[in-house]
Formats: C-alpha cells, structure tokens, sequence
C-alpha cells in the first residue's frame, strides 16, 4: 500500500505533552510503515497555535532529529478550528489521507488502523466517534450530549459524539478548503462536503498530562459558535418569540383596557413584571441578531483567515 499519510496535531502552548505524543505517534506510524499499509513518506504535522511557550522549539528539535516529523508555524494564534484547517490545507499538498487529531490523544491513536482500512475501502472521510461517555461527569456528559441533539433539531448536521477525530482524503479536505466563511466549525462543514463516509468507534482516555484547552467558557463558546455558523434557527426563534410576545400584550393591554371600563384597578406590579420580562426577552434577540449582523460583518471583510510563517517539511508536494 502506497498511502502517504500525515497525522495533523494542532498545538497550542502543550510543551507539557508534545515529548510522550511524539514517541507514541512516530511507534505508531512506524508500526503501519513496517507491515506496508502506509508509506514510508508518512509524516507526523504539528502545527503551532502561537504558543507562549516552547512548543515551536520541541516541534523543531523534532524535525531536526527525524524527518518523520515535519512542522506547521502560524505567525500567531488563530484558534483550534482555524490552525487544525491550516494544517489540513498544508499536509493536503503532500498526503493522499490525512488524520487529525489532538494533542493530548486521548483519542485512541490505534483508531487509525481501522480509519485506513475503512479509507482503503473507499471512504473518504471516516469519523472518529466515542463509544461511550461513561468517563466523563454527569454534567460534561450532560451538556456534550444536549449540544448534539439541539444542533441536529435547529438543522444542523453533525456526527453524534465526534470532535475533530477524523480521517480525510486529499480529495475531501481539498473541497473542505472550498468553504471560505471566517466562522468555521468544522465538525459541521466536514458533513457537508458529501463524499462518501463511513464511522469507527474507538474510547477516550483521559488527558495524560497539562491541562485542557477547551474548559466550560470555551466549551459553551465553541457550541454557540457551531449553532450560529451552521443554522439561522436562532433567528428565526426571535422572530416566533416577538410575535409570541406581541399577542400576549396585545391580550394583556385590552385585559387592562376591560378591568379600567369595569372600573377594576389593575395591579401595577403585574404590570412592571410583564414590562421588565419583554425588556429581558428583547434585549437577549437583539444579541443574538447582534452576533449574526457581526459575524456578516467579518465575513464581508474576506480577511485571511491565517498566515504561516514557516513549514518544516523536506517532502515533494503531490499536487496533480
């Protein structure tokens, strides 16, 4: 088998972890290399988030002492989504399949066997999906599980327990680059490309050292992140909310009109109630019209969405 895979790790600030999922990946894909199911020009990308601390260094110390490692330096932070897409379009050059991956693996990195058999098979993009979340506490599990169910109920379309854990043939990421939007999610794009898929279960692990770039304000972050970059739902939930509202004082404003004819005093505390709970609800759509007219904004802008500032890589691109 002549696969050239590259296995792309974003990295941000993960000096802590890079030392033991640098050993763990290079056994790895030396293991597929020996029994010929990939090929020897496979290569482990690390790509740099600008980190603060001696990541870049690691990942070239790497490089330097074997070419099995090549790395990927962003000229400053961008983000997960974003440093995940820069080394997906760069490893694209020189991979037919690419896998990515965090850092800190606690996804099973022996998931990409069965990945390249599903790949050798025919699919071009082949999800990573949790078997269980038995691991993780009630409220992660929880509110991981809530996320999925209202992004698929408001139109969205993701894989039910997969994060970023994937296989994608150069074909597939090369389309992937063909979504130019600023707001990216990619667990939601990757579905919309269309190719044929397929899925393998594998079981998390837990972190094996530093600590997690994604705690609860990230994590509620990236969840509306997702909602409003994949679907208009929201909006359209303001609009029901306004006219649910609008008949509900038009009934309270001639319920007050009839008890003031029947010479009945309203209770004014009824009254500042409705008025404050309107203001509440009215305010909390114009945010989120708000965030949709600033997301438009960014996206008019065509900025780019990343800059590298340098490649480690002494492989010949692939393109055709």
């Amino acid at each position: 088998m002549n696969t050239v895979l590259y296995v792309v790790v974003p990295c941000y600030n993960e000096e802590e972890v890079l030392g033991e999922t640098s050993a763990r990946l290079k056994e790895k894909l030396r293991s597929l290399m020996s029994v010929g199911k990939i090929s020897e020009e496979s290569k482990i990308m690390f790509v740099n988030d600008g980190s603060k601390d001696k990541t870049w260094q690691l990942i070239s110390k790497y490089h330097e002492e074997d070419k099995i490692f090549s790395g990927v330096n962003l000229s400053r932070n961008r983000g997960h989504q974003t440093a995940l897409l820069a080394g997906l379009n760069t490893a694209a050059k020189y991979a037919d399949a690419i896998v990515s991956m965090d850092a800190d693996l606690q996804d099973d990195i022996n998931a990409v066997d069965e990945m390249l058999d599903k790949f050798e098979g025919g699919a071009e993009i082949v999800y990573g999906v949790r078997k269980s979340r038995k691991k993780d506490s009630f409220f992660k599990r929880f509110t991981a599980e809530a996320f999925y169910k209202i992004i698929d109920k408001m139109g969205g379309e993701v894989v039910f327990n997969h994060a970023d854990y994937r296989l994608m043939s150069k074909r597939a990421v090369e389309a992937l680059s063909e979504y130019k939007e600023a707001n990216l999610f990619l667990r939601g794009l990757v579905p919309m490309i269309g190719f044929k898929s397929d899925i393998v279960f594998y079981e998390r692990a837990k972190r094996f050292a530093g600590e997690s770039k994604y705690p609860l304000k990230k994590m509620l972050a990236l969840a509306y992140e997702g909602i409003t970059s994949l679907t208009v739902t929201p909006i359209k939930m303001v609009r029901r909310t306004g006219v649910a509202f609008t008949i509900l004082g038009i009934l309270g404003l001639a319920a007050t009109i009839t008890l003031f004819c029947l010479g009945i005093a309203a209770q004014g505390w009824i009254t500042i109630a409705a008025v404050v709970t309107m203001a509440g609800v009215l305010e909390f759509s114009l945010g989120i019209i708000g965030d949709y007219v600033g997301k438009t904004y960014m996206e008019a802008k065509h900025r780019p969405r990343y800059f590298i500032a340098e490649v480690l890589n002494d492989a010949e691109t692939r393109d055709e």
